[in-house]
């Protein structure tokens, strides 16, 4: 079969990758100057974010199916405008997708469907927002209700750093209308956790347990980043602690979908604070996070590309997942200043070297090939480097030992992903 993939990054290269080992995929089509991803497909002339062109392409060429990586598109009704066109879609519909697209929407949601969430309130006026903040204390979490580049959610640990928030959203709009209304709320307290579920709108899997890694720096210390590594090992959590949130979170959730009027189908993430009084959710995504991706990927034994269609199908029953009892680590390569201001157009040495490494696979997050053939850097985070082995002592030794085969200017990396856990 045909397949389109949409996307560009970390993620979308580790799901071509999983699809282009499938024996039923023919051809698989992208939009996108990703390095990585151009190697394992046929590049489409059509412009990634134009949702008519793109499902027109996918018609004209007779796509079985298209993978939606990103949330924007879903949220911009892509995944609606191919099914319109008769092509199975691996993502939600999107009115579903609002459970990503909009913080008011999911945490009234969560309410009204009992769902185990922080106590919040809803806010649209400074003044407002400035007579809330009282009522939680600090530290206080205030989020920008629209999507917002990874940059609208805000811990504050005091009524200055909270009043600015306010000010800089709600006052003088620096994150446009995503920052319109804001949801504050309680800051909770314990161990964060992502899980993961593929759901057909009746039925649903679960994948394995992982860990990412936000902040910048070794120790977990600087800024918050869209993630610097991530690793996937069984024992995560207890088969207690996963019935719990299985009961109590993910199953209500997808009920909650069906009874609202929109089925969810595709992945849904359920971003969860495991604290004393039992798992509660902060937020939800509707698609596959980024690195954890590459490190669940590549502990799937059974076919990605079979398992999406029966997911775009109803069909999940039928298809349940087969994961790997080893370990797999991702270490995320970025760009010096990344999260913040960084230089791109970095030639990228050492790629190949890299990947003769046993059970290495070099995940391209932002790269593009310049005028003369070179793979060079095209974004903040360039790289993710991924490896698998029976244990996590041996997946993370074996990612650095990949690493350290690459070079270019200005590389950063965390030299602590997993290290924690492997000892």
């Amino acid at each position: 079969m045909k397949v389109f993939v949409v996307g560009s990054g970390g993620r979308e290269h580790a799901l071509t990758w999983a699809l282009s080992r499938s024996n039923q995929v023919k051809q698989i089509y992208s939009a996108t100057t990703n390095a990585g991803i151009l190697k394992l497909t046929t590049a489409s002339e059509v412009n990634a974010g134009d949702i008519r062109a793109i499902a027109e392409f996918a018609k004209r060429e007779q796509m079985a199916l298209a993978v939606i990586g990103p949330e924007q598109p879903l949220l911009e009704g892509l995944s609606d405008a191919l099914e319109s066109r008769g092509i199975a879609v691996f993502g939600p519909s999107q009115a579903a997708a609002r459970l990503e697209g909009s913080k008011v929407f999911s945490k009234e949601f969560m309410t009204r469907h009992h769902i185990p969430t922080a106590r919040y309130v809803v806010v649209d006026d400074a003044a407002e927002a400035f007579r809330a903040l009282g009522a939680f204390g600090y530290p206080v979490v205030i989020k920008a209700d629209g999507l917002a580049a990874g940059k609208g959610v805000v811990v504050a640990a005091d009524e200055a750093e909270a009043r600015q928030a306010v000010q800089d959203w709600l006052v003088d709009r620096k994150l446009g209308e995503a920052g319109n209304r804001l949801v504050i709320e309680e800051c909770l307290v314990g161990r964060e956790l992502s899980y993961l579920v593929f759901s057909d709108g009746k039925d649903f899997a679960a994948m394995p347990v992982a860990q990412d890694h936000k902040r910048a720096f070794d120790g977990d210390r600087g800024p918050n980043t869209g993630g610097m590594g991530a690793f996937s090992t069984p024992g995560l959590i207890d088969s207690e602690l996963e019935a719990r949130i299985v009961k109590e979170i993910v199953a209500p959730s997808l009920e909650a979908t069906r009874a609202d009027g929109f089925p969810f189908r595709g992945v849904l993430y359920c971003g969860l604070m495991l604290t004393s009084h039992g798992p509660k959710t902060l937020e939800y995504n509707v698609r596959f996070g980024d690195p954890e991706t590459q490190a669940i990927l590549r502990r799937l034994e059974s076919d990605f590309a079979e398992l999406a269609l029966a997911v775009a199908r109803g069909e999940l029953a039928r298809c349940k997942p087969v994961w790997s009892d080893e370990t797999s680590t991702c270490v995320v390569m970025a760009s010096a200043g990344y999260p913040g201001i960084y230089e791109t157009g970095k030639v990228i040495h050492g790629l190949e070297a890299a990947e003769q490494i046993e059970s290495v696979a070099v995940f391209h997050a932002g790269t593009k090939e310049n005028s003369s053939g070179e793979v060079v850097t095209a974004g903040g985070r360039v790289l993710g480097v991924t490896a698998r082995a029976e244990n996590l002592a041996e997946a993370t030794k074996r990612a650095y030992t990949a690493v350290e085969k690459i070079s270019f200017e200005g590389m950063q990396f965390r030299r602590d992903i997993g290290l924690r856990n492997a000892e």
